[in-house]
């Protein structure tokens, strides 16, 4: 057996699979990971359990629907932007100290 750590909506879980299935699982921790975080998106704050639980209703609509899942190849464009912007504000709060002689 396998073991693979998936990451969905910011918690680390350790999952158990076949050898030889580690690709897959981690593609489909990412497709999870991409709706829980859809679902925090549109809904706030949720429970671990709920927000697993509309991340799996998200899924499954989809699949009802006969709609294609996109299996999430890299990280999420919108984070990736709000790191950096906030990378940008923490640099100009940083430049902002110094000038004013305290040391951050």
């Amino acid at each position: 057996m396998a073991e693979v750590e998936l990451t969905i909506a910011g918690r680390p879980y350790k999952v158990a699979c076949r050898n030889g299935e580690e690709d897959t699982l981690r593609a489909a921790g990412a497709l999870v990971d991409a709706k829980s975080r859809e679902a925090l998106a549109g809904l706030g704050t949720l429970s671990e359990s709920r927000q697993l639980l509309f991340a799996a209703l998200l899924l499954a609509d989809q699949l009802v629907d006969g709609r294609e899942v996109e299996i999430p190849t890299g990280p999420d464009p919108e984070l990736v932007e709000r790191t950096q912007l906030l990378a940008q504000r923490l640099e100009s709060l940083a430049d902002r100290l110094e000038q004013n002689g305290v040391e951050p």
